[in-house]
């Protein structure tokens, strides 16, 4: 009886790690504003939250957002893209952490580490863009690879 019950837990454990696609999370579910997001990294997934939704047309809100480094930031890089109707419509890429350069404080932290900021968040536009779109960003390390990556689904029908 052991025997099948190690097999069955064998078993479970392969068919979760084949799976290459996380689940979509809510973030917000508001009258007027949606915000979903699905990671884009097939080994991990993270935790992100917005402590109000509402607070998001202030363009200053609070966030928590964590996760284990699978890759240590010496250097750190940003890419973000959004998409509308499946075209991209605007890029923008930053460098947050590198020599001299430190943005971020989990700058230089080590694979396997814990990742986790809790605070505000400024949004550097005036108003949030009407209407369905996606935004897709991604994190990478000195190496070019990903330490995090995310799609957001934003549904803003907001009256500014």
């Amino acid at each position: 009886m052991k025997t099948w019950n190690v097999l069955a837990l064998v078993l479970a454990l392969l068919c979760v790690s084949a799976s290459t696609e996380w689940p979509t999370h809510t973030v917000c579910k508001e009258e007027n504003l949606e915000i979903y997001y699905k990671s884009c990294d097939p080994q991990q997934d993270f935790a992100f939250s917005i402590d109000r939704c509402s607070d998001v047309a202030t363009h200053t809100f609070d966030i928590r957002a964590a996760m284990v480094l699978r890759q240590s930031i010496k250097e750190l890089y940003a890419k973000l893209d959004l998409i509308i109707n499946g075209k991209t419509v605007l890029s923008y890429s930053e460098t947050l952490c590198g020599p001299g350069l430190s943005k971020l404080i989990f700058c230089g932290k080590k694979k396997g580490e814990h990742l986790y900021y809790e605070g505000p968040v400024t949004l550097g536009i005036k108003e949030i863009p009407q209407g369905d779109y996606t935004i897709m960003a991604k994190l990478t390390n000195e190496d070019h690879v990903t330490v995090a990556c995310a799609d957001f689904t934003v549904k803003n029908y907001l009256d500014y």
